[in-house]
């Protein structure tokens, strides 16, 4: 392993989620699960994207929030920034895929970043929507970055997809 440094910005949803077509409750949120497998073949260091007021505990409630957010260009507050990352060669955004694209959290936060020479890899849970239009925005998002190929995992698959996220990690 080289010397270069690496960081993952994330945000997953505990809770009720929509799985294989059920509301289901996740002790751990998928893209956490993802998070955890990059961490382990990386060793990078973890930011959790949080918002200060909590998404509701029903899931279609939350879809609903989400959907306002995302038609009204809303960047909801969050509990703690980022300030910069200065200290890292490669950011993975790890997500799920909500109404086509991140949670507007997840915008709060990057657009707040200066992305310049920095190698930005994107992993994204989905339900059947797969990357949507992730990439054009984490483009937009992260200008001056290295932007790497996308990787969308089904979230009712994570648990079984460990060893694709690792080809994807070594690519």
């Amino acid at each position: 392993m080289s010397d270069e440094k690496s960081l993952i910005i994330y945000y997953s949803r505990r809770g009720q989620n929509y799985v294989n077509g059920e509301i289901v409750d996740l002790k751990v949120g998928n893209t956490e699960v993802i998070v955890d497998y990059i961490r382990e073949f990386t060793g990078a260091d973890t930011f959790k994207v949080e918002t200060v007021n909590d998404y509701p505990v029903d899931y279609m409630e939350t879809t609903e929030v989400a959907q306002k957010e995302l038609d009204d260009n809303y960047r909801p507050e969050l509990k703690e920034e980022l300030d910069n990352i200065d200290d890292y060669d490669t950011v993975y955004i790890a997500s799920p895929n909500w109404w086509g694209t991140l949670p507007m959290a997840m915008f709060t936060q990057l657009e707040k970043l200066d992305f310049s020479q920095k190698t930005v890899k994107v992993v994204i849970t989905h339900e059947g929507s797969g990357l949507g239009d992730t990439m054009r925005d984490v483009k937009k998002l992260c200008k001056n970055a290295n932007i790497k190929q996308g990787l969308a995992i089904h979230g009712a698959e994570v648990k079984d997809k460990k060893s694709n996220v690792e080809r994807w990690v070594n690519q």
